[in-house]
C-alpha cells in the first residue's frame, strides 16, 4: 500500500513516496524493478505501479484504475486515454482487483501491461509477481497497442506526428 483515500496519494509529494521505499527495496532484492502498488483499505485493488499510473491490455481494450483520491491523476495517464480513445481502442477506468488480473491472464485475455509518467512515457510490464505466483506478460515483449501509443505519443511529443489534441505548445522566445 502506498497511499489511502482521504490522504494525499492524489498528489506527486515526496510523503507518498518515503514510504515505499523499503517495498521498493525488497523488490529489488527479488528482481524486480517496480512495485506493483494495493488499495489501502481492502489491499485488493490495483491503483500504481512504482511511480506511474498502470494500464492493462485485456482482448484489445485498455483499462486502466479508476482515480478515487489515492491515486495520481498524471497528465501522461490523461494523454494516453484521450490518445487511446483517439486510435480506436476502447477505453476502461474502473476499479481492477489483483485476483481479476491474474484470472484474465489465465484465460488468455490479458495481453499486455504498462506504465506511464511524464519521466518513463510509456513503460512495459514484462513480469507480475503476487504472493507466490509469477506470470509473464507478452513473452517479455512489448506489446502491439503498448508500442502504438508511445510511437504516437512520443511522435507528437518529438513534433513528427500532427498534434491533433493541441497538447504542444509554442513558447516564446524573450
Amino acid at each position: 500500500m502506498r497511499a489511502v483515500r482521504g490522504g494525499v496519494g492524489f498528489a506527486k509529494v515526496a510523503g507518498n513516496y518515503a514510504a515505499s521505499l523499503l517495498a521498493q527495496t525488497n523488490a529489488n532484492k527479488l528482481g524486480y524493478d517496480q512495485v506493483l502498488w494495493l488499495d489501502g483499505v481492502e489491499q485488493k485493488y490495483i491503483e500504481e505501479v512504482g511511480s506511474m499510473n498502470i494500464f492493462f491490455v485485456e482482448n484489445g481494450k485498455v483499462i486502466t484504475p479508476e482515480l478515487n483520491g489515492s491515486i495520481l491523476p498524471g497528465i501522461t495517464r490523461k494523454s494516453i486515454i484521450e490518445l487511446a480513445k483517439n486510435l480506436g481502442y476502447e477505453v476502461e477506468e474502473r476499479r481492477v482487483s489483483i485476483d481479476e488480473l491474474f484470472e484474465s491472464y489465465d484465460k488468455g485475455e490479458l495481453t499486455e501491461v504498462f506504465g506511464s509518467g511524464t519521466a518513463a512515457v510509456i513503460s512495459p510490464v514484462g513480469t507480475l509477481r503476487y504472493e507466490d505466483r509469477e506470470i509473464v506478460i507478452n513473452n517479455n515483449e512489448t506489446g502491439e497497442i503498448t508500442q502504438k501509443l508511445y510511437d504516437v505519443y512520443t511522435g507528437i511529443q518529438n513534433g513528427t506526428l500532427e498534434d491533433k489534441n493541441g497538447w504542444r505548445v509554442v513558447v516564446p522566445k524573450y
